[in-house]
């Protein structure tokens, strides 16, 4: 009798727990400081704490969980649930979507960059390389065309460029080294530092970054059109989190992904216009690059490195020439919609 009372009341326990929601609380690894290129997994935090009467809670630390280049690693053995990376940081890992950074890719906004990442995300070559790492891709972190600040003259013209240490990476290293250029890829919190020490002469980033990691404050000089391509950097979540999730936390979750990236577009969109007031705020000039040297530079790098990617990874077994027709007839469809 006592047995059968001990499993009644554990079966009694049991139903009353069920009709109550278990807390849950992720742990999500970012890394700087707040600002505008985290601004969609701030407000993701937010979406989800709401819906879900905050018992899903989404625990953001900057670079207390993990280093910017070891997220993937993170996420691949559970250390914590969500994070973000970008695909420069490690391409070996992240193979697929390195077509996003190809150089001249032709992006021209933030909507786009948006609406071509997440068609590349979907891909299924992409799920399956992120699942390896135990990944699911949930959001991108879309950022505007990369430029370069610089100390000493102004850098106009392929010649100037020669020589140059530039910190960029990805296809936009590339794309500098193919004129001449000398590319390092410290990571974004490096990046003051090394452009302070004089271990680079110029920093590739966006108008956010300079901003957040301080290297406005060593520039005298902003390329304001050069935009040879940008860096990808998505949010990921760990799979086995994601699918041990109730039904309601999950569609919570996936349902705070759109008003999230809504947010930041018009965050970044106000950023965007006080950037001049900035720039002379600081007495960092504005460099146009003219129209010929951008055609150079375009020639220079965009063909000839997408050529040796799509080779390299059709070499891989992957679809490479599949991913950057991908990237086309998105931007295509995104124009014609608008």
């Amino acid at each position: 009798m006592k047995k059968y009372l001990s499993r009644t009341a554990i079966a009694a326990l049991a139903v009353a727990f069920a009709g109550e929601a278990i807390a849950v609380e992720w742990n999500v690894s970012l890394w700087g400081k707040r600002r505008a290129f985290t601004e969609h997994v701030e407000k993701l935090a937010e979406l989800v704490s709401e819906k879900t009467g905050g018992e899903f809670t989404l625990n953001i630390s900057y670079g207390g969980l993990s280093k910017n280049r070891e997220n993937l690693d993170g996420i691949s053995i559970g250390a914590f649930e969500m994070a973000q990376f970008c695909a420069g940081y490690h391409r070996d890992k992240n193979r697929t979507i390195t077509v996003l950074e190809l150089p001249f890719l032709g992006i021209e906004n933030l909507e786009e960059e948006v609406a071509v990442s997440h068609a590349v995300y979907d891909h299924p070559a992409v799920q399956d390389e992120m699942a390896q790492w135990n990944a699911k891709m949930l959001m991108t972190s879309p950022m505007p065309q990369y430029n370069i600040v610089g100390t000493g003259e102004p850098r106009a013209s392929l010649a100037d460029f020669k020589g140059m240490r530039v910190r960029a990476t990805g296809g936009l290293g590339q794309a500098f080294e193919a004129v001449g250029a000398v590319p390092t890829s410290v990571t974004a919190t490096e990046a003051f530092q090394a452009m302070e020490s004089g271990v680079v002469d110029t920093v590739a980033f966006a108008q956010h970054a300079h901003l957040s990691f301080g290297t406005i404050n060593e520039a005298d000089w902003w390329t304001a059109n050069l935009n040879p391509g940008t860096v990808n950097c998505p949010v990921v979540v760990n799979i086995d989190a994601y699918e041990g999730l109730s039904d309601e936390h999950r569609a919570a979750l996936d349902s705070s992904v759109e008003e999230s990236i809504a947010h930041y577009l018009t965050n970044y969109a106000e950023l965007l216009k006080r950037w001049d007031a900035v720039l002379a705020e600081k007495g960092v000039v504005k460099v146009d690059i003219s129209d010929e040297v951008i055609a150079e530079f375009k020639a220079a790098a965009a063909d000839p490195i997408r050529e040796a990617w799509i080779a390299d990874m059709e070499g891989q077994g992957l679809p490479g020439q599949e991913l950057y027709d991908l990237v086309n007839t998105t931007l295509e469809a995104t124009r014609a919609s608008n």
